[in-house]
């Protein structure tokens, strides 16, 4: 009886080893992983029609609201031009006197006049005032431009973002693929004897880490499209997509090109440069004030009906003298002329800071290049040499799958970098071309790492 117990318990556990044994998938018991949580589909949109950067920026222009609200104060400064340089309001003037008291209803006995008044400013004075209009509009013209540059500069950066994070979205596919064979591959592996139950383990977190990753790439695809639909005029919540590649240039420009070109472009600069030419015109027109008016009046005249004529006339003629008050006209010309040199000296402390703002911003962009093409000429490379190399000794079991998922990461890694790289240099770009008021020239001769569209990840087969 006692041995037949014993066999027994041998028996059974020998079948619960059989059990826990290689065919028993060790993670069992874990939630399970379905396509729709890893891939990134759901996330494509569908039913929208993608719009490329020059549709973009077509629309922001058409459509931005702080454009628009712009836009109207340069029709509020040209309504304006209308009446800057016009005559004052002619006057009429009715006067009668000497009715006599003790009959006030006897108008035959009053004189009455009837009265027509124009002021005439002195010679220049009103071309004067309708210049100083016109460089109001000049003023807000560059205001408005400057506005538009701010906003292609957004719009710019927020289509690579969006560019960046197709791209990002597309490598994670990729290593979801790599992930689901190195998983395969594990179990049957593991199947087999040939790796340890921990393989499997490291299999599957890493294939749920790649949900962590996109939920990331979602977050900052949702926020991107949310500030480009505000740029755009639109409802943040609306459909978005788009459509293009990085055109980044081979070469920069120097820096004197670009501070020339900023010279002639920047729109701040123009607009104080217009308020400068503003304030001289204020400082001529100052200097007119100490030239008189003129006020011409004429008058129709009806006498009591005792006066030999009772049809008369009279015209007057009234003129200012400024020269008697030189000293309230000459503190105005001495303001107008310190004006002139305070804006002087602010036009050349906004060059300062326009040069200062050009000189960080290609800093920037030559770092941001350098970057990318290392990525793109020596880190992608190399990277997909280590996987392919890894791969192959995974294959023929001289790795173990640790490595194997360490290489796989560090390709992931390079993609993502080279395409941030990319992306951040179209950022700096961007950035260079607010700060120099005009786009930066994009001459590109031939393929370049930096553009090859074929240039995507490999997918290295795990078997």
């Amino acid at each position: 009886m006692k041995t037949e117990l014993f066999i027994a318990i041998i028996l059974f556990v020998i079948a619960s080893a059989a059990q826990e044994g290689p065919g028993s998938p060790p993670y069992a018991d874990l939630p399970a992983l379905t396509p729709e949580m890893l891939s990134s589909s759901q996330h494509h949109l569908s039913g929208v029609a993608p719009l490329t950067l020059p549709e973009l920026e077509q629309a922001a222009l058409a459509n931005n609201p702080e454009l628009r609200a712009t836009a109207r104060l340069i029709a509020v400064a040209a309504a304006r031009r209308g009446s800057a340089g016009a005559l004052d309001d002619p006057t009429f003037m009715y006067r009668g006197w000497g009715t006599p008291l003790a009959k006030p209803w006897d108008l035959n006995q009053t004189q009455h006049m009837f009265m027509f008044s124009q002021t005439l400013p002195g010679g220049g004075k009103r071309e004067l005032r309708a210049k100083l209009a016109d460089e109001d509009v000049e003023i807000s013209t560059a205001q408005l431009e400057t506005k538009k540059r701010e906003i292609l500069a957004e719009v710019r950066t927020l289509f690579y973002e969006l560019v960046r994070n197709q791209d990002e979205l597309r490598f994670h596919d990729e290593q979801v693929a790599l992930a689901r064979q190195g998983l395969e591959s594990a179990r049957i592996k593991y199947v087999v004897g040939k790796v340890p139950q921990q393989d499997m383990l490291k299999a599957q977190i890493a294939l749920t880490r790649l949900i962590e990753h996109l939920v990331m790439l979602q977050q900052d695809s949702d926020l991107a499209r949310t500030r480009l639909n505000t740029a755009l005029g639109r409802d943040p919540g609306d459909p978005l997509d788009v459509i293009g590649a990085y055109s980044p240039p081979v070469k920069l420009p120097g820096l004197m090109s670009l501070e020339k070109m900023a010279l002639d472009n920047r729109p701040d600069l123009i607009a104080v440069s217009a308020a400068i030419r503003q304030d001289e015109t204020r400082a001529q027109l100052s200097e007119k004030s100490l030239k008189p008016d003129y006020t011409l009046s004429g008058g129709y005249m009806v006498m009591p009906e005792t006066a030999p004529y009772r049809n008369t006339y009279m015209a007057e003629l009234s003129v200012t003298l400024p020269w008697l008050n030189r000293g309230r006209h000459n503190a105005e010309i001495a303001e107008a002329n310190a004006m002139i040199a305070a804006r002087k000296a602010e036009y050349e402390s906004r060059r300062a800071i326009v040069f200062g703002q050009i000189q960080e911003a290609l800093v920037r962009a030559q770092v941001a290049q350098r970057l990318a093409t290392l990525y793109g000429n020596t880190l992608r490379p190399q990277a997909r040499a280590v996987l392919k190399a890894t791969v192959a000794a995974y294959q023929a079991d001289r790795t173990d799958f640790l490595n194997l998922l360490d290489s796989q990461n560090t390709t992931l890694d390079v993609e993502l970098d080279y395409v941030r790289a990319v992306s951040e240099l179209e950022t700096r770009l961007a950035e260079l071309e607010r700060a120099v008021g005009a786009p930066v020239p994009r001459n590109i001769s031939g393929s370049s790492p930096l553009t090859d569209p074929e240039a995507t990840t490999e997918h290295q087969e795990v078997q």
